[in-house]
């Protein structure tokens, strides 16, 4: 037997997200994470030094390696973060925030 069919739990209706100006499917108690990778996407920030990928790895919000700008918010944990109705997710270079030079 089915475990959902025990728990008589199904998910809800799906609804969207856009990842970097593309429409995510999402369904209801989703991650931002768990969203991504059902679309495919294994990778959506970028090292401060060398610019390497990064995705999940940990899954539990402890490695900080899935940070996501998130309705223009950076530094979330995309792995903690639900994903809701209409939510703008951008891929995160480095740091998320913009480099400012200072003159000395």
């Amino acid at each position: 037997m089915n475990p959902l069919d025990l728990a008589e739990a199904r998910p809800g209706p799906a609804f969207t997200v856009t990842f970097d100006g593309r429409p995510v499917e999402a369904l209801p108690g989703q991650t931002v994470a768990a969203a991504l990778w059902a679309a495919g996407v294994t990778a959506w920030r970028s090292t401060r030094g060398e610019g390497r990928p990064r995705g999940v790895f940990c899954g539990i919000g402890v490695c900080f390696d899935c940070l996501v700008t998130v309705n223009g918010r950076p530094n979330q944990r995309a792995c903690l973060v639900p994903a809701r109705p209409g939510d703008v997710i951008a891929t995160q270079d480095g740091t998320g925030h913009r480099e400012v030079c200072h003159a000395d």
